[in-house]
């Protein structure tokens, strides 16, 4: 990305889902532990000498470390991916296929029975978000300090489900609706936002961002956003957040196609991740040139 000011790549060596297949008949799931893997840090023998703590207080203390080395010129966070529940949208796909999903359904609004616009979750969609509370909680992850969204009805629902009850406990964590973390924009009713004033008296726990519009003003019926574009929303996405957050442990609830974006913008594989399932990533900014 020529003329960048930041780059972003994805580090390998920290969790298990380096070894994770590129493939569409594959679906990253959540795994114990987050896939953290049971590895020493250059910090240990200051912080730990016993190795007494544990793995993620060991990994979230090197990348402290790291983020005091030169900020100027590299920035590290390790987010957490969260892939909204199943939703109604998802539903229908599975129901009439892909193909045609993507030729005449996802371009109407419902089927006369289910309305997807703007798609809520499913019961099993509330429940894998659910799931991933009672996750949180048994594990004893640590708790990210800043929580983003996409203001897509499915996300935000999942985001509530989800961290709520591990945030209750501690309030200054801030959640926040990011537009540049939307799926991919266009054509496909299930994308298109609701309002913000919908959003506000819904959701009013969560801030909204700056400059965001009353009506979805991204979303166009007849043309869909293609891969380079969504890829380069979702770079936009992480100078924001980069630099506007000192957070090193961050989470981000999305979609499947968001999700592969910021792959792509991180240098990471092409990995599919299920519904419902959290995927970590240690992301490592660094300067190309003078902003």
């Amino acid at each position: 990305m020529s003329g960048r000011t930041w780059e972003y790549i994805a580090r390998r060596g920290f969790f298990s889902h380096d070894e994770d297949p590129e493939s569409w008949e594959f679906r990253a799931t959540t795994r114990t532990g987050l896939g953290i893997l049971n590895r020493a840090y250059p910090t240990d023998a200051d912080f730990d000498p016993k190795y007494q703590r544990s793995q993620w207080e060991r990994l979230r203390h090197y990348v402290q470390s790291l983020n005091q080395e030169d900020p100027e010129t590299k920035r590290y966070k390790i987010i957490f991916l969260v892939r909204h529940g199943q939703g109604l949208h998802n539903v229908k796909e599975k129901e009439v296929g892909r193909k045609e999903w993507d030729r005449y359904w996802a371009k109407l609004p419902g089927d006369g029975t289910t309305t997807w616009l703007d798609a809520e979750l499913t019961p099993t969609g509330e429940q894998q978000a659910r799931d991933i509370a009672k996750f949180w909680a048994s594990e004893n992850l640590p708790l990210p300090g800043s929580v983003y969204s996409s203001p897509l009805r499915r996300c935000l629902r999942t985001t509530t489900l989800a961290f709520a009850p591990v945030l209750n406990a501690v309030p200054k964590r801030v959640q926040t609706t990011k537009e540049k973390l939307r799926e991919r924009l266009g054509v496909h009713t299930c994308d298109q936002r609701s309002s913000k004033t919908w959003i506000a008296n819904t959701y009013p726990n969560f801030e909204i961002e700056d400059g965001f519009t009353e009506e979805d003003e991204l979303w166009q019926p007849n043309r869909r956003e293609t891969f380079e574009e969504h890829v380069l929303r979702k770079t936009e996405l992480l100078d924001d957040v980069f630099a506007n957050d000192d957070n090193e442990l961050i989470s981000m609830t999305a979609h499947s196609g968001a999700i592969m974006a910021l792959f792509a913008a991180t240098g990471w594989k092409k990995i599919p991740v299920a519904a419902g399932a959290v995927y970590p990533l240690l992301v490592c900014a660094t300067r190309t040139q003078a902003e």
